[in-house]
């Protein structure tokens, strides 16, 4: 429960009750019930359409929140993973392959957070280690050497810190992700369906079509690490959050995403199905589009999308 969400799902609890009532004893109180819901449905609107910086970083990380395999599991056909980086071995934290999107061969690939203690382990809590993003590199010259388009889905608090992943070239790894993306010869649709968090989003995240879930967050550094850093504290995480402008409204003023697609009512982690079928139909779109241009055209008009942002940002 977000602490905001309280009086929302107490009215929900309320409501559960009154249901029940009129089941067992046969009380008819449907009147109530609809006057609750309806009250129940605008204090939702009311909460949602005013969030803080801070209250959308909770969203995001909502862990009802539809995750990588729940898209796979909605949106691909046919889903077929690849593993390991053909260097060092295999990273669940990133999980990649091949499947249809809409009858269309495509890539896809994305992190996994995981939805109980025992995946979040076995993902790391979707923070990839370097042959996580070496695999991501992997896949995406296979994409272009079979001339299909590349979908991510970008859901990390950040590539895993740990010394054996420093070890391992963490920063080179996700460097040449990057140079890899802006080269490739293919299409690339990228979505930031919870936490987009540093180089580990950016490593799959530099794309033509960059698309940002409502209530998700893109940001250089998670705001509980800003505020340890310029503050000494976590406990300015809410001020490192509005400080970040790390909404999606912020990124597509400052000119960082393409487009917003609008959560249902309450977050995407109350309706999932349906928050997954508006991110289907985006890249879809997005695909229609990109699928026209030639790659030297989709290569150069990326490539100037990311140096614009340099000078933008500058």
């Amino acid at each position: 429960m977000l602490d905001f969400e309280k009086p929302i799902l107490e009215l929900e609890n309320k409501i559960s009750e009154l249901r029940n009532a009129s089941s067992d004893e046969q009380i008819n109180i449907a009147e109530e019930i609809n006057k609750m819901e309806t009250k129940a449905q605008r204090l939702i609107q009311q909460t949602y359409s005013k969030l803080s910086p801070a209250q959308k970083v909770q969203v995001a990380r909502h862990p009802e929140r539809p995750h990588f395999k729940d898209y796979i599991a909605n949106m691909i056909d046919d889903f077929t993973p690849l593993a390991g980086d053909r260097l060092f071995g295999e990273d669940n934290a990133l999980i990649g392959g091949l499947g249809r999107f809409n009858g269309q061969s495509v890539v896809v690939m994305g992190q996994e957070k995981g939805n109980d203690t025992e995946s979040r382990v076995n993902h790391n809590f979707g923070m990839a280690r370097p042959e996580g993003y070496r695999k991501a590199q992997r896949l995406m010259k296979m994409a272009e050497q079979f001339k299909i388009p590349v979908i991510t889905l970008v859901d990390t608090a950040g590539a895993y810190p740990g010394l054996g992943a420093e070890e391992r070239g963490q920063s080179e790894a996700i460097a040449k992700s990057i140079e890899v993306s802006l080269s490739l010869e293919t299409p690339i649709v990228s979505t930031i369906i919870g936490e987009g968090g540093s180089g580990g989003a950016i490593a799959i995240a530099t794309a033509d079509k960059i698309i940002m879930l409502e209530h998700s967050i893109y940001s250089v550094i998670s705001p509980e690490g800003c505020a340890s850093i310029l503050w000494r504290s976590a406990e300015y995480a809410k001020d490192a959050a509005t400080a970040l402008k790390l909404t999606s409204e912020d990124m597509l003023r400052n000119g960082l995403i393409d487009a917003i697609v609008k959560e249902p009512l309450g977050g995407a982690h109350r309706q999932k199905e349906k928050a997954i079928k508006r991110v289907q139909a985006k890249i879809e779109e997005s695909l229609t589009e990109l699928n026209k241009k030639s790659a030297s055209q989709l290569i150069a008009d990326r490539q100037a999308k990311f140096l614009q942002m340099g000078r933008t940002a500058a």
